[in-house]
């Protein structure tokens, strides 16, 4: 069934309230077992170097793939969102990702690993993740924000604890068991993704919106093509081709808003750069404790540490950055979040006892909140609703890359020169420099179109005098420039 068809079977519920909340809360979970999963890891890093005697940088692809493939599977979920609801795309990943880590409790090699943890349990996540975040946009709008950052929670407490669970289940029963539990505890995604009933928009559907735009089309084409007899017959079928190949590249990976609309053009490729080192310290810093003669329960407590603390932050952000103050510049408060956390891995450099391990955790917390309720909130900003899925596929697509090339590259560097810090010197160095990228950016491009709302208005102001009697064209002409501002995050 389509996602036409299921909205259209659905009955129409309102919104922001009734079992909108009952979905968000079908959220949180969905959150802590997809996006919380991959931070528990590393508990499991050093036993798999043991066990296939791997170096860091060979161990670091099995995590790397799996986030990597959670956040660039967004175009395969936007087209099979659009295709068939959000309600079975949740629950295809759950089934993927409980295959995936079932499978994995059997391999015989770390490249096993990289296909089944890696490459099947990613996508299944990513299926659930992204599935579940979309349906959020429509189930809420006065209290999107909150919503957003609520559902975010869901992360915090799968950071605090799959970590214990990890550490607890592997000292009893091995890796291989864990895995297998953990495939069983990751088909909870498919009772999550029942609670997600098909909603009607107002509007109508997505799908069905886009069928006027191309039947006219292809049905000129088809008729072309049906005489026989006509020279150019294969001209138009390559035609046909490369104009529906365009349709669905703008319609699921949505490169036109990349290019016309500037500020999710810097969004985009900030959090891109972003995340060359935003995932650094999630893989290695259990490692790097052990290393430096931590206890393993001690090391697997840090982790926790930062996702209990995530718990309480993340919901007081997302209230902070939905004031109306806030309005349209959500995106310095991410740029700040963002900026904290490259800072605080310099108190890692400066000793890692376990004390200051603690103190480095909760700094790192407080500022992985801000990140994690901002930026799909901030996303929302810059991009109209009606196209957020296909704006989540290529926002995802381009930063699975980063995430997919940073912990390997500098678990190779690690390898090399045998210093762990050097993971944090990477991970800073990313953080600071996409924050500024980001901050200033959009700074520039807000007095940018200040300034071109100046000069407009006093070009415009020698009709107004003229007509000052017609007060409402000026009211209207006034309404137009803030939903511009909105889609541009200015």
């Amino acid at each position: 069934m389509s996602q036409g068809e299921a909205a259209g079977h659905g009955t129409a519920k309102p919104q922001d309230q009734g079992w909108a909340w009952m979905v968000l809360l079908a959220a949180v979970l969905l959150q802590g077992l997809t996006l919380g999963f991959p931070c528990c890891i590393g508990v499991f890093f050093t036993d798999l170097q043991h066990e296939f005697q791997a170096s860091n940088s060979q161990t670091s692809w099995f995590p790397s793939i799996m986030v990597a493939v959670l956040h660039g599977g967004g175009p395969l979920c936007s087209i099979l969102v659009k295709r068939f609801g959000c309600r079975f795309v949740v629950m295809l990943g759950g089934l993927l990702s409980g295959l995936g880590m079932v499978s994995s409790s059997f391999c015989r090699s770390i490249s096993q690993l990289y296909l089944t943890a890696g490459l099947i349990t990613g996508l299944g996540s990513c299926f659930s993740f992204q599935a579940g975040v979309t349906v959020l946009g429509y189930y809420f709008v006065r209290w999107r924000t909150l919503a957003n950052a609520v559902a975010s929670t869901g992360v915090s407490l799968g950071f605090t604890l799959w970590p214990l669970l990890s550490q607890y289940l592997l000292d009893e029963m091995g890796w291989r068991n864990t895995f297998l539990i953990f495939g069983g505890i990751l088909l909870n995604c498919c009772v999550c993704g029942a609670i997600m009933r098909p909603i009607q928009l107002a509007s109508g559907s997505l799908p069905q919106s886009a069928k006027p735009e191309e039947e006219p089309g292809s049905r000129a084409e088809e008729a072309q093509l049906s005489n026989g007899a006509s020279p150019h017959h294969s001209i138009l079928q390559q035609h046909t081709r490369r104009t529906k190949c365009f349709q669905v590249l703008q319609k699921y990976l949505a490169f036109d808003i990349f290019c016309q609309n500037k500020g999710y053009q810097i969004y985009t490729i900030g959090v891109t750069w972003m995340m060359m080192g935003f995932a650094l310290p999630h893989v290695y810093l259990v490692p790097y404790a052990i290393h430096n003669g931590v206890e393993e329960r001690k090391a697997a407590l840090l982790i926790s540490i930062i996702g209990f603390i995530n718990i309480f932050i993340r919901p007081l952000t997302g209230l902070l950055s939905g004031h109306r103050v806030f309005t349209g510049r959500r995106i310095y408060l991410f740029s700040l979040a963002v900026l904290l956390c490259g800072l605080s891995n310099f108190i890692c450099v400066i000793s890692a006892e376990f004390s200051v391990l603690i103190l480095y955790c909760v700094i790192l917390s407080i500022a992985m909140s801000g990140v994690g309720a901002l930026t799909f909130q901030v996303l929302m900003d810059v991009v109209e609703m009606d196209r957020f899925s296909s704006a989540l596929g290529l926002f995802t697509i381009l930063e699975s890359i980063t995430l997919l090339i940073g912990p390997p590259l500098t678990g190779l560097l690690v390898d090399i020169t045998s210093d762990f810090h050097y993971v944090f010197y990477n991970s800073s160095f990313f953080l600071l420099s996409a924050a500024l990228f980001m901050g200033l950016s959009f700074c520039a491009l807000e007095k940018k179109n200040k300034l071109r709302e100046a000069s407009k208005a006093h070009l415009d102001n020698p009709s107004r005098y003229q007509y000052s009697e017609m007060s409402t064209e000026p009211k209207a002409e006034n309404q137009s420039p803030p939903a511009v501002e909105y889609i541009t995050s200015v």
